[in-house]
């Protein structure tokens, strides 16, 4: 791809006005995001038709692919993050080293994580949670997600790059797609071939193979402003240690994800398989519901980190306050709705589990009280990470399944008992909100220390 090209996509990302920009970029990220988590729900739906036993794998599977996601994540969020402001600043090459580099890690780390994994999948079941009527499903389910380990975690470090771009639209094609054909695939593998939990398995790494390959195409046919390559890679250890630095936010937040879920099926576990697919359930539907809000801050990520590059800090700051005002409205207006219809939702997954209608309305209706408040922390964790600032990122991201989290799951349950499994993610929200405010403050000083700089000369 021509300099031309990357010099005309620079000056769109630093000229067009913030809100047409960054909604252009967010809808067909949230479109990803929304279509990502609805065949997540997908396979909880069409699976829990065979029983508590097996939406609960779901569950505890569940745990596998969020580290999967963590490094994926970790490599494409870190690599797109620094490609954005290289682009920002014009230097293209230094930007297809590090698009290489992360890609090809990825395929690295996916090809160990099948090879251990698949070797020691019982334990590695149970120590994500799993009960002994729960185990025969989750190992049936997880082996087929270790053999796409690699595609897996590849895919979002492609996906990433392109939104880096600001190239959302191709990203979301890929996703789409591959999305919609696990939907499509899952009651015929399921129901129709008679494979089980297995088959709603299969149809995942199917259609995630079709999404990698699409989002490859997109760089063998040029439409990126980068070339992936071999060639491309950098051998230096500053390269690879700058990308999982940027991108450490996210592996904290995707890694720390996948620990409180796991500390959540133990926690729930006690309490039986019912407790264990009502928390399985509610983690689903949330899933869905912030792929809205991560969806839109993911659209606002390259936005300020291109500004951020070329030095356009007031576009940054209005960035900033568009972003989390637009984001506040919609988990508002989601929140409301998930107090009203909680029970209607918990239903779809039931199957007539009066116990599980019961526990997973309480916690649904327990987080949507802290959910219109949710929006502070993502968009300040993705603020700092795209500007460059990880130690902040890395802190913040850390919070709301981690700093606060994990020492709640041990605390409340021996309070209150399943109440206390409940009632813990809400309130570890309500301590990120609160922990945002400080760092916030020190950056706004910052950005308008930078800004009267600017006018001033």
């Amino acid at each position: 791809m021509s300099s031309q090209a990357t010099l005309s996509q620079v000056e769109k990302m630093t000229t067009q006005p913030i809100p047409r920009l960054i909604t252009t970029l967010a809808v067909p990220t949230i479109v990803s995001m929304l279509i990502t988590s609805i065949y997540n729900m997908a396979d909880t739906f069409f699976v829990s038709q065979l029983g508590t036993s097996a939406t609960g794998a779901v569950g505890i599977v569940f745990s596998l692919m969020a580290i999967i996601q963590a490094v994926g994540f970790t490599l494409g969020i870190g690599s797109g993050s620094l490609i954005s402001r290289m682009l920002g600043a014009r230097k293209h090459a230094e930007a297809e080293k590090i698009a290489s580099t992360g890609f090809f890690a990825a395929i690295a780390f996916g090809l160990v994580l099948t090879v251990f994994g698949l070797l020691f999948i019982d334990p590695l079941m149970a120590l994500l949670g799993a009960t002994k009527t729960i185990l025969p499903y989750a190992r049936d389910y997880a082996k087929y997600i270790l053999l796409g380990a690699a595609v897996m975690s590849s895919s979002f470090v492609l996906n990433n790059v392109l939104r880096s771009e600001g190239k959302a639209t191709l990203a979301m094609v890929g996703i789409t797609a591959g999305g919609l054909l696990n939907i499509v695939l899952d009651p015929i593998f399921i129901f129709t071939f008679h494979l089980g939990i297995a088959g709603a398995a299969i149809a995942t790494i199917l259609s995630q193979i079709i999404s990698f390959l699409i989002l490859l195409s997109c760089f063998l046919r040029h439409k990126s402003l980068l070339h992936l390559g071999f060639r491309n890679i950098s051998w230096k250890w500053e390269d690879l240690s700058a990308i999982i630095k940027t991108g450490l936010p996210s592996f904290f937040r995707q890694g720390l994800a996948s620990i409180a879920t796991v500390m959540l099926n133990v926690n729930a576990a006690v309490y039986g398989d019912a407790a264990v697919a009502a928390m399985s359930v509610v983690g689903k539907v949330f899933m869905l519901i912030l792929s809205v809000l991560i969806g839109f801050g993911q659209g606002y990520q390259p936005v300020v980190g291109f500004n951020y590059g070329a030095g356009c800090y007031q576009r940054v700051k209005q960035s900033f306050t568009f972003t989390t005002i637009v984001s506040f409205v919609m988990m508002g207006i989601l929140a409301a709705a998930g107090l009203v219809f909680a029970p209607q939702v918990i239903q779809l997954f039931t199957k007539a589990d009066a116990q599980v209608l019961e526990i997973g309305t309480y916690a649904m209706r327990a987080q949507c009280l802290a959910l219109f408040i949710q929006p502070l922390g993502v968009i300040s964790n993705m603020t700092f990470q795209s500007i460059g600032k990880p130690a902040e990122a890395t802190f913040l991201s850390a919070c709301r399944q981690g700093v606060f989290f994990l020492p709640l799951i041990i605390i409340l349950p021996q309070l209150w008992q399943l109440r206390g499994v409940e009632l813990t993610q809400p309130l570890a929200d309500v301590l990120t909100f609160i922990v945002c405010f400080p760092f916030l403050f020190k950056f706004f000083q910052e950005l308008n220390q930078k800004i009267a700089e600017q006018e001033g000369s």
